[in-house]
């Protein structure tokens, strides 16, 4: 199954110390990319036209504005189509519940021929989110790690070293970009190679990985979502993180992308 396959694909990169980038494109990233209404609040949830009344935690909170925040959705545009034989595009697929089979078929349209790079957005979480913890996170404590996360994460008992943080706060997505530029010249100055950079900013991640790997491939740049919230003190809201980690039923675990 190409979804095993694709993770231990990447987990075989990172043992190695070959750089790659892995970004991740879901239902928010699409409704962006739509040009529509984006909002998360703490009671509701606005996507384009259509209102739901069930909210998130405030490290969640976005509002991406059409009318304001254009550039978003060219970025992420930019970042979805970008090719490069070390650059991984994790999409929606046509057989999982994380989004619809409309949006499945218009991100490949978008994307073009598919190829090898082309993976799921999910890769590191549900069924395989048990070999991301007993995997994935202890070849990170061999490496030299950047970590891009909330301001509220409190990092000092990841149980791996970060050598360097960089923070976002409210509604990054459209109020933090100059991590672009923050970033390129920390990496610029110290002559930064062979870390691995670690995002957990929402959307914002796909940006930020886009133009550091544009600019600079001699590190390895992966967005891990909310995979490490519940070592970093913040909200384990996802289904399939509080099933893992308290043990308790639910099907994200046994669920699998196509």
């Amino acid at each position: 199954m190409k979804y095993k396959k694709d993770f231990f694909n990447l987990l075989a990169k990172l043992r190695s110390g070959e750089n790659f980038a892995y970004t991740r494109f879901s239902d928010g990233e699409i409704c962006v990319m739509q040009d529509q209404e984006l909002r998360l609040a703490s009671d509701h949830v606005v996507v384009g036209p259509k209102v739901y009344g069930f909210g998130y935690s405030e490290d969640d909170h976005k509002h991406y504005d059409p009318s304001k925040h254009g550039f978003l959705k060219d970025a992420l545009i930019d970042a979805y189509k970008f090719k490069h034989k070390d650059y991984y595009v994790g999409g929606i697929c046509s057989g999982c519940t994380c989004a619809s089979k409309e949006f499945a078929s218009w991100m490949h349209d978008l994307y073009g021929e598919v190829d090898d790079n082309l993976t799921s957005t999910n890769l590191l979480v549900n069924s395989n989110y048990p070999l991301f913890v007993q995997n994935f996170i202890p070849i990170l404590k061999g490496k030299k790690i950047v970590l891009v996360c909330s301001e509220n994460a409190k990092i000092e008992q990841m149980g791996f070293d970060i050598v360097k943080d960089f923070r976002v706060g409210k509604n990054c997505i459209v109020n933090d970009h100059h991590l672009i530029e923050e970033i390129s010249q920390w990496i610029s100055e110290n002559e930064v190679k062979d870390h691995v950079f670690l995002f957990s900013a929402s959307s914002l991640s796909e940006v930020l990985i886009h133009n550091l790997f544009k600019s600079n491939q001699n590190n390895t740049y992966i967005d891990i979502g909310t995979t490490l919230h519940p070592y970093m003190g913040l909200d384990i809201a996802r289904d399939y993180l509080k099933a893992y980690h308290y043990n308790l039923p639910h099907p994200d675990l046994k669920s699998s992308c196509v």
